[in-house]
């Protein structure tokens, strides 16, 4: 790393996802300094393992720089389906450049040349302005996060039931995000994932059919698949969409109905050094919780 500073700035360091980069990137020594946007937040990053706070907004030219100021490293995860989403992550890169960052890795999405999903090809702003920036980057293309069962997950044990919008033969490709988190962390802390585009998936593309096989057997009574309308399915996310971000994710629901999911665990495996996190373990670990 650069020798004046192992300093990293994690953006959205409180969230669901950029939370869990936090730990990795302690793990190894780095010392991260959160990026969030009021106080209030400053004692969950540091029980994550942040050692500083920045206080910041990704719309504020001026926070931005103050909060970038001698760092090395840089871990960006846009706001999911903000109507703004590309420009701010662009003004992340724009930060990075003036404050002479050495590393920046973005968390963006697997397919992002899906212009048909609109939450999709917002990260291609922000993936070009890394490709014609001086910054050593490292792109991110993780597939559907693995996490956003647990939102199912009351229901499943209450019901016996595993219901989503789109067909029980859909196949989607699966990640669990810890392993996104320790492939970041390690391009932010080493040199062996610098400039490298990596999609990155757990192995297979399971039915809703396999799964409930794999709750089955981790629960010891039956789970059956099931199917829901969108509507249903959004009612308890509803306050914190709004209708237009809704009507996006609905957007990724109708594609996966049509032609569910691809993706490859190679580069995963590749980058870890190991097996990647299984769709099974994650569920069995959801039976412990």
């Amino acid at each position: 790393m650069n020798p004046r500073s192992n300093t990293i700035l994690v953006v959205g360091a409180t969230g669901r996802f950029a939370g869990l980069v936090v730990p990795e990137l302690a793990r190894r020594g780095a010392a991260v300094r959160a990026l969030i946007r009021d106080e209030a937040q400053g004692a969950l990053a540091r029980t994550l393992g942040a050692s500083e706070i920045a206080i910041g907004d990704l719309r504020d030219r001026e926070s931005l720089d103050r909060a970038i100021e001698g760092a090395n490293g840089v871990f960006h995860i846009g706001p999911a389906f903000a109507p703004d989403e590309a420009a701010m992550g662009v003004s992340m890169v724009e930060a990075a450049v003036r404050a002479g960052v050495r590393k920046f890795v973005f968390s963006s999405v697997i397919q992002p040349t899906n212009v048909r999903l609109k939450n999709h090809a917002a990260k291609i702003p922000v993936e070009d302005a890394l490709y014609s920036s001086p910054l050593e980057y490292t792109v991110l293309h993780p597939a559907n996060f693995m996490q956003n069962l647990r939102a199912a997950w009351a229901s499943v044990l209450a019901t016996g039931t595993f219901a989503e919008p789109f067909p029980a033969s859909t196949r989607i490709a699966r990640v669990d995000y810890r392993d996104v988190a320790e492939v970041a962390a390690i391009a932010l802390t080493e040199d062996r994932l610098a400039y490298a585009t990596l999609e990155l998936c757990a192995e297979g593309r399971h039915d809703r059919e396999e799964i409930v096989r794999m709750m089955s057997e981790a629960l010891g009574r039956p789970i059956v698949a099931g199917t829901i309308s969108f509507h249903e399915w959004a009612a308890p996310i509803r306050s914190k969409y709004s209708d237009h971000q809704l009507e996006l994710l609905a957007k990724v629901h109708a594609h996966y109905s049509q032609v569910g999911l691809g993706g490859n665990s190679l580069t995963l495996r590749a980058a870890l050094q190991r097996a990647p996190r299984s769709l099974e373990s994650f569920i069995r670990e959801l039976t412990h919780a």
